[in-house]
Parts: C-alpha cells; structure tokens; sequence
C-alpha cells in the first residue's frame, strides 16, 4: 500500500510538471528558432536590396557586407545569379538556409543565400531540455521522499491494526491497537480493542472452567477407583466381581479422560515464546522412554531419515515436542502388532522440518482421518477402546500454537499402517552447534 501511494504521488507530480514545463520548454524551442531564423532572412533582406541597385557603389557594398558577415557570425552569405532566386527558408540537420530575391523593375536579377550553421542553436536547445529534465527528476525524487514520509505516516494505524491481527493469528489474545490515524481507523482499532477484550475474557473463562472442572473431577474419580477395588477385593461372587472391574474399568476412563482435559486446557493455555530446539535429541530421548514398553510387545523402534543423525533445529516451546512424541507413540504402540515395527524419520525440506511416525497397524479410513483430530472423537479400532479422544486434538493444538501441522496418510507401497506426518518450521542453525 505504501509503495502504491507513493507511485500515485509521484505519478501526479510528473503529470504537474509534464503539463506546465513541456510546453514551456517549446516555447523556448518555437521562439529561439524563431528568433534565429528571422534574423537570417533580416540579414539577407538586406543584402538583396543593395543587390537590386546594380550600381558599383552598391555592389561594393555588397561585398562588403557579404565578407564582413563570414567575418563576424559564423554564416555565410553567397550572391545567386536570377535563375536561383527563389524565396525559400530551409532548417537542414546543421544549418538554416534562407533565399532572398533581388528585384529591380518588377523582375529578379539575383539572390543572397544566407547558410547559417545551427549547431550553437541546438547546444542551446539542448541545454534548456536537459536543464528542465535535470528539474524534473529533481523534483520528482523530493516528491518520492515526501511522499514515502506522507505514506508511512498515513499507513502507520493500518500497520499497527495489521501487526494486532498477526497477534491475534498467533494466538495472543491480549494484543491491542494502539487508536491513533484518522477517526475512520481510531474507530476501529476501538471496535477491534474491545472484540478483542471480549474475546480474551470469554476463552479465558473457558479454559479456567475447564481446567478447575478437571481438575476437581480427578479427586472424587480416585476416590471412586479405591472404593471399587476395595468391593472388588472383599466381593466373593463372580458376578458381582465382573460388575465391579467394568465400573472400575469406566472409571479409568473417566480419568483419562479427565486428564486429558486438563492436558488440552492446558495446551490452549496462553503461547510461550518458541524457540530453536534439537529435534533429533528430543525425538532419542522420548524413543529410550518408550522402548522398554515396545519391547514387552516385540515391538521394533528405528530412528531412520536423513537428519536422525543431524541436530536440525526447529522453532517449539519447550515441553511442547515432548507431549506431541507421548501422544503418537502411545497410539502407535497400542495399534502395532506384537513383533512389528514402527519407523520414525526425521527429514528436512527447505524451511520445513518433517517428521514422521509409521506403524503397522489397521490404519485408518479417510471418514476415519478426517475426524480423528475432534476432541472425543474416537476410532474403531484399537485406541478407540481405550482412549479419551483427546490426544490427538492435543497434539494439533501443541503444533499449530508453533506454527507447525499435522496430518494422517496412509502407509505408502500399499501396505497397512498408519502414517502421522508432523511439519516444524526450521530453525537457523547455531554456529559450531
């Protein structure tokens, strides 16, 4: 917007000067070629009346005059004989011509031919139009530094409106407009500040909300659990049993899902500042906490890509990488097969790092995909038994408070399993790092 006001300004400014110097500047150029070629044909006028005469005296005088002019100006004046004198005013590539008759009763005896070289005209024209063009471009440059500080300043409340909405984007609810500009933007930054307020005070009465409601649900749900095992321990009949270990086992996921309330309330908490963190040390160290459950299972971890050796950094807040790792890892686990695998890659991409966990499980359906970043949502197959729904709407919301994504595909060649693809944005690597 500020580079198109200042082309505007600066395009009317050479339309002004256009309008008031070009035809100024043509004047000049009419009149001096004007002044010019009059004083030629004055010259010669002149000299063809003392040619009329045709006394000695007059002719004398003619020679005179004729050696005198290619003495003092830098033309030349030569005598034609009756059957060239015709009047003519002719403006060659270098000179000027101008033709004056010499009559005598009625009839022509001669002409004087004047041949006036215009090279110190054509310096002179070419002086006035660069002169002007120099003015011209002069002005416009003070017409384009003007016009950028006339822009910047007019511009200056929808930048300021522009840098609350990148705020607002970013998740930062508590950004405001400073109400400066004219009273059309004081206006709305005032409209924007008080959404804005609203907004803030209604996500964050959300998330208190949920956060205490969570949080108080966990103490009576434990209470619950140890009362359920304390009947189940001194319950002889089978059946009561079973009942008891189905209510404890609704009870447990009640619990989970309690916490992972808490989990996403906590994740859509306020934005911590991201920094440059070393994935591949992040992704190791979560891998040795979760081998020891794969293994139990058989289950193969393998760190492979071209960066699982590298330290590519990328731009987290802390903590934040860790859930995300906890969350796929748990899923993967629980969906893999008894002696599979499950591949983990690590890839950079231009200004991307990729990161991607492939199982081997009963995958998912694109309905199924589609869907399985809803909170409470949960799938047919195995994380769908036991799981809360919520950690996958965690794990979005982690990433996106990042500026990263996430997303689901199928296992590639055709085989079956599930792919989790998590994008970071790359960070500027530290020297010697």
């Amino acid at each position: 917007m500020i580079r198109q006001l200042i082309v505007s300004y600066v395009l009317l400014v050479a339309v002004a000067l256009a309008a008031f110097t070009v035809p100024v500047a043509f004047t000049l150029t009419a009149q001096l070629r004007g002044d010019t070629e009059q004083s030629v044909r004055r010259e010669a006028t002149t000299m063809a009346l003392l040619l009329s005469h045709g006394d000695p005296a007059s002719r004398a005088a003619l020679d005179r005059m004729t050696e005198a002019y290619a003495a003092e100006t830098p033309g030349r004046a030569d005598v034609l004989p009756a059957a060239g004198a015709t009047v003519s005013t002719h403006w060659g590539g270098e000179s000027l011509q101008v033709t004056a008759p010499a009559r005598r009763d009625g009839r022509v005896v001669g002409a004087v031919r004047i041949t006036y070289p215009t090279n110190e005209l054509t310096k002179r024209l070419w002086r006035i139009w660069g002169f002007r063009a120099f003015l011209a471009f002069g002005v416009l440059a003070v017409a384009a530094g003007i016009g950028a500080v006339v822009a910047r300043r007019l511009t200056r409340p929808l930048r300021q409106l522009n840098d609350m909405a990148s705020r607002f984007s970013d998740g930062d609810l508590t950004a405001r407009s400073p109400v400066t500009g004219p009273h059309e933007t004081q206006t709305l930054a005032r409209t924007l500040n008080q959404a804005g307020e609203r907004l803030d005070t209604l996500i964050a009465s959300q998330r208190i909300f949920v956060a205490d409601a969570s949080h108080q649900l966990r103490t009576p749900l434990t209470a619950l659990r140890l009362s359920l095992d304390n009947i189940a321990d001194g319950v002889d009949d089978d059946v009561v049993r079973e009942d008891v270990e189905q209510a404890t086992a609704e009870v447990v996921r009640m619990s989970r899902l309690v916490n992972g309330l808490l989990v996403l309330a906590r994740a859509e908490a306020k934005v911590t500042a991201a920094e440059p963190l070393p994935l591949a040390d992040i992704v190791r160290e979560r891998l040795s906490v979760w081998r020891p459950a794969a293994d139990e299972r058989g289950v193969t971890i393998a760190l492979r890509g071209s960066d699982a050796d590298g330290r590519p950094l990328v731009l987290a807040s802390p903590g934040h990488l860790d859930q995300v790792l906890d969350n796929v890892l748990s899923n993967a686990l629980e969906v893999s097969p008894d002696g599979g695998t499950i591949t983990v890659r690590i890839e950079t991409r231009g200004d991307e790092v990729v990161l991607s966990l492939l199982d081997e499980g009963p995958g998912m359906s694109d309905a199924e995909k589609s869907r399985a970043f809803d909170r409470f949502w949960r799938g047919q197959g195995l994380t769908g038994r036991s799981g809360s729904g919520l950690g996958l709407a965690v794990v979005r919301q982690l990433l996106s408070d990042d500026g990263g994504s996430v997303a689901l595909r199928d296992a590639p060649g055709g085989r079956t399993g599930l792919c989790v693809e998590i994008r970071l944005r790359a960070a500027a690597q530290r020297v010697g790092g």
